[in-house]
């Protein structure tokens, strides 16, 4: 267990990067999105 938890394999896990795919998923996602405030309430509106 103490070999997992050591600085080297939490350097690895530092050095990491998400995929373009990913990066461009979450991007459509976020302007897809739509908030619509009414009153006291919140809607979350996927506009695809």
């Amino acid at each position: 267990m103490a070999k997992i938890y050591s600085k080297n394999s939490i350097k690895d896990l530092n050095e990491q990067e998400p995929r373009e795919e990913t990066v461009n998923f979450l991007l459509n996602y976020s302007k897809a999105l739509s908030v619509i405030n009414c009153n006291k309430l919140k809607f979350e509106a996927l506009l695809n």
